[in-house]
């Protein structure tokens, strides 16, 4: 501020001199006068001015001293209010860590909670799905269908309910219940009817034109009937049940496989038409044996019963020395064929010879009417023995013809080799169940000739002996 002042009395100094040279003296020295006397004006302002900057700035420094002061208890304050955060925040990752390894073991039990749950609802529905009892009950599969959701935790009260879907299982299980209900009948049209549940083994339907048993399909929501009616016996049984006359009702213990077959099965002329060619002489073979066998088991039985009763009686006469009522005997039935009449024919005719030739005169009757008693029975031999080898022959041709399907079409598709296949197995079946009784009935009918044919020589030895005594007694 002095340095100003300085400069503007300098500043007039020289501009009075200025004036002095200028104009005359009278006049500069009335300017320098004024110049002065500005000068001093102008200093005094510029001292006043000092002053007041002065104060202005001693003030101003008084005011930022406080500020900074205050500022700096701020900032202390906010220091501290850091560290105070910072050790909280210390703290609370501490706590976050804790509670985040106390939250694994936790969380670890639940997904093992909802691990197991979920693994017994999805059994649950299995079960629901393979059993009959499904059938007008939709909500239980509805109950546990939030359970099978992918990230679904369970509650208390899904737990609850599947247990409750469990139960209802159970009890359902154990009764018999009747509902009218739909179903779809053996035309394939839905149909609405009595339905009766035995358990979870058999269900019965009943309408006003039929009755039958119902099968369920796993996975599926409806009963179907099977395509056949069951047997009259078991339609008679389950009448009885319905009407009250009994307590007993025929059940499938199965589930339901047994009564599928009822279904399924072929009959013998549709499994003999799925044998093919070869299973038509395997079934003439067993039309001839048959009738064979039928001739055979006549003839033997009649046979034997007339040379018992033949040889006794002339037994009982040649005994007594009335060959005339031998005569007679064998007279009165000459109109018969029978081996043992012939002979005693020839023994009655050569009773006179000595025992040597009686007894070769017996014998070589004998040995002519064995083939008419052995007759059929080696043929019945053969056909035992050709029965399985056509069956054998059926099965290579129905292998052959496996193998040409293989061949063309490969192995995707087993419906193309069912043909082959059960040509192959059915006559080997029939071949089989053919020729094993023709083989058992083969031997029981030798042992019946060869005991018929025993007796027969026993016969001619006992009335060789006979007319032996009754030369002697002669």
């Amino acid at each position: 501020m002095r340095i100003r002042v300085a400069h503007g009395f300098a500043a007039g100094l020289v501009l009075a001199a200025l004036g002095l040279l200028a104009g005359p003296v009278p006049s500069v020295a009335q300017d320098i006068r004024s110049a002065q006397q500005k000068a001093v004006a102008d200093r005094s302002a510029a001292e006043v001015e000092a002053r007041e900057a002065a104060a202005r700035i001693l003030n101003d420094r008084a005011s930022l001293l406080a500020e900074v002061e205050r500022l700096e208890a701020e900032q202390a304050a906010l220091e501290t209010q850091v560290a105070d955060l910072r050790q909280r925040q210390a703290d609370g990752r501490a706590e976050l860590d804790r509670l985040a390894e106390e939250w694994s073991g936790v969380e670890l039990g639940f997904r093992e909670i909802s691990g197991n749950v979920r693994v017994a609802a999805r059994d649950l529905e299995s079960m629901l799905q393979a059993s009959p009892l499904s059938a007008g009950a939709a909500w239980r599969l509805e109950t546990i269908a939030p359970l099978l959701e992918t990230g679904y935790f369970p509650d208390i009260d899904d737990i609850a309910g599947m247990a409750k879907v469990f139960f209802d299982e159970i009890d359902r299980g154990g009764q018999v219940a009747r509902r009218t209900g739909s179903f779809v009948g053996r035309d394939g049209v839905e149909t609405t009817g009595e339905i009766y549940q035995f358990g979870k083994f058999s269900t019965v339907y009943r309408t006003d034109s039929e009755l039958g048993f119902l099968t369920w399909a796993p996975g599926g929501s409806q009963l179907f009937a099977l395509a056949d009616e069951p047997p009259r016996s078991l339609r008679g049984a389950l009448r009885k049940y319905l009407s009250g006359e009994t307590e007993v009702a025929p059940i499938d213990l199965s589930g339901g496989s047994a009564l599928r077959q009822l279904g399924s099965g072929t009959g013998f002329i549709e499994q003999v038409r799925s044998g093919g060619p070869i299973v038509w002489p395997i079934v003439l073979i067993a039309l001839v044996a048959l009738g064979i066998v039928v001739y055979k088991i006549i003839f033997l039985r009649k046979l034997h019963g007339n040379t018992d009763r033949l040889m006794g009686q002339v037994h009982e006469c040649a005994a007594t020395g009335d060959w005339d009522g031998c005569a007679r005997i064998v007279a009165d039935h000459a109109d018969r064929k029978w081996p043992v009449l012939q002979v005693i024919r020839a023994g009655l005719g050569a009773r006179d010879e000595d025992r040597e030739t009686l007894e070769s005169t017996l014998t070589e009757a004998i040995l002519r009417e064995l083939p008419g008693i052995q007759r059929g029975i080696a043929v019945l031999a053969v056909l035992g023995a050709v029965a399985p080898l056509l069956g054998l022959l059926g099965t290579v041709t129905g292998m052959i013809d496996t193998f040409r399907v293989i061949t063309l079409y490969g192995t995707s598709d087993p419906k193309l080799m069912s043909g082959g296949i059960s040509e192959a197995l059915v006559t080997t079946e029939l071949g089989l169940a053919v020729a094993i009784p023709i083989l058992l009935l083969h031997t029981w009918l030798s042992r019946r000739t060869d005991h018929l044919i025993g007796d027969m020589e026993e016969k001619a030895v006992q009335l060789t002996n006979i007319v032996q005594k009754q030369k002697l007694a002669r």
